[in-house]
């Protein structure tokens, strides 16, 4: 199964995609799931789809060996003129994250290392952040380093920070927190939770992180499909 990693130097895209039906958002589903099961790309390391839950959508977090692979991929025929106008008919809006992994954490019992498959019962949330590009370092700690109480958190399992690099459809910097959790209720309890209740350490951080991004959205996810290279 895929592993998110500050270890490897992968670049990591997110696609993501939003619909404004549930049979739309499993039209989304087949077609990714044709697109992961025949990919053969150079440079391609692994694909896992996520199902939308909190909104129609989907996400597909994919690994790359580097940018010059992705933009083969890109510059293709079928890419330009198969892939991309058969999304366009059923979705709402598409963004195509290329990011940097740069942070990674996990509750303590889980052992540092952040699988992500369909085969666990993680309730996965994604959040992009718009920032401005002076300030997209300090976003991108405070999301990750600046959240060490994330891990005393009734249901947290891990946090990844990514820090964009470019993107399709996006204007400007960004950074993209991938969290898994045990239950959408304690998801949601965390999330949730009034801002005057927060511990002093998440009031001050998030406060701070409002100051600073420019834009921000979130969904929820379940993991359904996932292929590797040589699979």
């Amino acid at each position: 199964m895929p592993i998110i990693s500050t270890e490897d130097n992968y670049l990591t895209v997110l696609n993501l995609f939003t619909t404004d039906t549930p049979e739309h958002q499993e039209q989304l589903l087949t077609e990714m799931g044709k697109i992961v099961d025949a990919a053969a790309y150079e440079g391609w390391i692994s694909s896992t789809v996520h199902a939308g839950q909190d909104s129609p959508g989907t996400a597909n977090l994919i690994q790359w060996r580097s940018g010059e692979d992705l933009e083969k991929r890109y510059d293709g025929e079928e890419f330009k003129h198969r892939t991309l106008p058969v999304f366009r008919e059923i979705t709402t809006g598409i963004r195509l994250l290329q990011n940097e992994i740069v942070f990674s954490r996990t509750q303590p019992a889980l052992g540092g290392r952040v699988q992500v498959s369909p085969d666990r019962d993680d309730y996965t949330a994604i959040e992009v952040h718009l920032v401005g590009e002076a300030d997209q370092d300090e976003l991108v700690k405070l999301l990750g380093e600046g959240q060490d109480w994330l891990v005393k958190v009734p249901g947290y399992r891990s946090h990844s920070v990514f820090k964009g690099l470019r993107a399709m459809f996006v204007e400007g910097a960004f950074a993209v927190v991938y969290s898994q959790w045990d239950s959408e209720e304690s998801y949601r309890a965390f999330r949730d939770l009034p801002h005057e209740r927060k511990p002093r350490p998440r009031r001050t951080n998030d406060e701070r992180i409002a100051e600073l991004r420019t834009g921000f959205d979130a969904n929820t996810y379940r993991v359904v499909h996932t292929r590797a290279a040589g699979a």
